[in-house]
Formats: C-alpha cells, sequence, structure tokens
C-alpha cells in the first residue's frame, strides 16, 4: 500500500484454515508476507515493517494475541509479532483489525477530512473504532473503541466474548444467519425455506437478503431487526461522543 495515498499496490489472499491452530496460521501468515513481497517484485530490504490487523484483544507492548473471539483456540497470550519477525525478518507491529481500519477510513476514505470519526465492521463479529479530536483512540492496552461490545439488553444473549447482550450477539453475520435458522425450523412461511432447499446450513446472511430482495417478509424483519440494534449503538455513540452533524460519516 502506498501510505501516501493509500492506494493498494499488491494483494494476494489465502484460506485462513483457522482449524488448524494458531502455530499454522503464523506459518501461513508468514509464508504470505514473503511470497506477496516476492511476486510485488521487491526485496525484503525495500519493506519497512509488516502491520497486522488482529480480530480480537492484544497487548501491544508485547505484541501478543490474548483473546480472538471468533477464532478457534481462541489465541491466549500468542506471541504474533515476534513468531512474524523471526520468520520474516522483518520488523512487525500489531493493531486490532476494526482499529486499523477505523485509522485508514479516517486517513483515506469516508473519515478523511474530519476529526472525530466512529466505525462498525459487520461481519463474523462487529467491531469498533473511534477517531477522537484527530487521534485514534486505543485506551487500555489497545481495547478502547469495541462498539460492537456495547450492551444492548444485559439480559440478552451470550456473545462470543462472553458478555452477554452484546451488539454483536444481535447484528453480526451469524446472528442474523440463526435468526434466519429459527424462521425455518420453526415452520414460517418464507423464501428463506425455498432458497436454501430446507437445509439449514446453507443459510446465510447472503441467502437472507436475496430472500429480501424479493420481497419476504420474514427476511425483511430479520435485517430490519438487525438495523434497529445497530441503530441503538449508533445512538449511544453519538450521544456519548457529541459530534457535529457534518461529522457523521
Amino acid at each position: 500500500m502506498d501510505v501516501e495515498n493509500g492506494a493498494v499496490l499488491h494483494q494476494m489472499s489465502i484460506p485462513t484454515l483457522a482449524r488448524e491452530g494458531h502455530d499454522s496460521v503464523m506459518k501461513h501468515m508468514a509464508d504470505l508476507f514473503l511470497r506477496v513481497i516476492q511476486s510485488a517484485g521487491m526485496n525484503k530490504e525495500d519493506i519497512g515493517g509488516i502491520g497486522i490487523g488482529v480480530p480480537g484483544v492484544l497487548d501491544l507492548k508485547k505484541g501478543e494475541v490474548l483473546f480472538l473471539p471468533n477464532l478457534p483456540g481462541t489465541w491466549p497470550h500468542v506471541p504474533l509479532q515476534a513468531t512474524i519477525e523471526r520468520r520474516t525478518g522483518l520488523p512487525a507491529r500489531l493493531l486490532n483489525d476494526v482499529r486499523s481500519i477505523t485509522y485508514g477510513e479516517w486517513r483515506f476514505g469516508a473519515g478523511r477530512g474530519v476529526d472525530t470519526i466512529a466505525v462498525l465492521a459487520i461481519g463474523t463479529g462487529i467491531g469498533g473504532g473511534l477517531v477522537i479530536n484527530g487521534q485514534l483512540h486505543l485506551g487500555i492496552g489497545g481495547t478502547g473503541g469495541e462498539l460492537g461490545h456495547t450492551t444492548i439488553d444485559f439480559n440478552g444473549p451470550r456473545c462470543g466474548c462472553g458478555n452477554y447482550g452484546c451488539l454483536e450477539a444481535y447484528a453480526s453475520g451469524p446472528a442474523i444467519a440463526a435468526m434466519g435458522m429459527k424462521a425455518v425450523s420453526q415452520g414460517l412461511t418464507t423464501r428463506i425455506s425455498e432458497i436454501c432447499e430446507y437445509d439449514l446450513n446453507r443459510i446465510t446472511p447472503e441467502l437472507i437478503a436475496q430472500a429480501a430482495l424479493t420481497g419476504d417478509e420474514i427476511s425483511k424483519d430479520i435485517y430490519e431487526r438487525a438495523g434497529f440494534y445497530l441503530g441503538i449503538t449508533a445512538a449511544n455513540i453519538c450521544v456519548a461522543l457529541g459530534p457535529p452533524p457534518y461529522h457523521y460519516c
């Protein structure tokens, strides 16, 4: 990536294969970094360092992963930074993945030109990040900005983080898929059943969205509920930060 304008200069991807365990994943990561450098026609000496966005809780000083709620094994006290440095021979630094996204949006994307932004990244989980008064907010140990784990209902379902009623438990990809599975298993009249051919394992957020676009009321309700919970969180963020209207992204 060009650090001056945010342009992606070269890109490769491989399957995570997370179920193989953290040692295997780190080996694949290191191999991928070296392959990207080689395929870009560069030498290691041309690379200033490796930045790694990690979907979980980190010890930034030690360069360790403390907890990955959505990966097998949860990666407790895994020395990711030191391992990648040893395997690649390059300096490495860690940052939560959505804090990384937040900084990128502030520097190069939707948040460019403002001094306060909030980011919600919706996928397997719901990550978050904040830039406040022109500074990426990290908090204690880099844990600040976990907006997806704000509590929507303290009597709600248990989240992968161990808390109850987090936004992630209501509006993440798996949460949306689970609502579709529940509708089909309860025998409700919905196109989800037809599209997945009554195989619950085939139900995904994308499939539910496909059904919603055909006018399926159950599917539309699922996304409206997810949006409602996201709206609660967005409203709370606005109350807490109080950014001017023109700072909303």
